[in-house]
């Protein structure tokens, strides 16, 4: 398969460069468009108001193209100018840091397969549950298999297959857990320090707070130890909510506006 790598970690991260490796030594063509400087938790924000560079790397066996940007960026621009060749899938990693729950919303690993997968390609994105990884050399060739294991012409249009490892060696794992993100949401606190100079900063920190995570989802399993694989869709749409503001709709929502001023049109007294 011919493969587009990508991440958030930058273009010189271990994952990363694991993961070129693993799957060259599968036999699959490998093309990198990745951001030359660490992008974590920057979503899927898109440069407008400044020009994109590119800087070739050729280094120890590796070659791939680094984009002074975004990690949406680079998959932007990648697939639309810099790769020659149409890739069959898109992948993104390996991050240092697990990506369950509500990291989504916040990953740059997630949001650059995201945006493959709203360009019509197959996503894969791929994390660890540590930020400070030593060798995932395993993991890489665990996620390379499971590559071109999976069915992708059977899975929706869109969706981007979410892969999370946990934090310990692959002979410990306990295996490979389809499942659903946790619900749960970070408890977040910043701790206020002061500089060499007397000023004051902060540092976000935070926990998901375990008491509220579901069991079966993928921030629970991946704590016991198990490989997490969630199928990821971007309909934000609050199916449920839908009834409640359909009663504003249409004849609505002049009369909430008649009540509020008891009536009257323009011109009445």
């Amino acid at each position: 398969m011919i493969i587009a790598l990508t991440n958030d970690d930058g273009i010189q991260a271990p994952g990363l460069r694991a993961m070129y490796k693993a799957l060259l030594d599968a036999g699959h063509e490998v093309h990198v468009v990745a951001p030359v400087t660490e992008q974590s938790a920057v979503g899927h924000a898109v440069t407008i108001s400044l020009p994109l560079r590119v800087k070739e790397f050729h280094e120890n066996g590796f070659r791939g193209r680094g984009v002074y940007g975004t990690p949406t960026d680079c998959v932007k621009l990648g697939l639309s100018c810099l790769l020659d060749k149409k890739p069959d899938v898109v992948v993104s990693g390996i991050n240092a840091g697990a990506n369950v729950g509500p990291d989504i919303l916040y990953s740059g690993t997630v949001s650059a397969a995201t945006e493959a997968a709203h360009m019509g390609y197959p996503a894969l994105a791929v994390s660890y549950d540590s930020f400070r990884p030593a060798d995932l050399s395993g993991q890489a060739a665990h996620a390379a298999g499971l590559l071109a294991a999976l069915d992708w012409n059977a899975l929706p249009a869109r969706c981007v297959v979410n892969l999370n490892y946990p934090a310990q060696p692959m002979p410990e794992v306990k295996g490979v857990r389809a499942c659903p993100q946790t619900r749960a949401v970070w408890k977040d606190w910043y701790d206020h320090r002061t500089d060499p100079r007397g000023g004051s900063y902060w540092w976000l920190n935070g926990v998901i707070p375990p008491e509220t995570v579901a069991p079966g989802t993928d921030r629970a399993l991946l704590t016991e130890g198990w490989i997490t694989l969630t199928p990821l869709r971007f309909d934000f749409t609050d199916h449920a909510a839908m009834d409640v503001l359909a009663r504003v709709q249409g004849d609505g929502v002049s009369d909430q506006a008649n009540a509020h001023t008891g009536g009257q049109t323009d011109g009445e007294i």
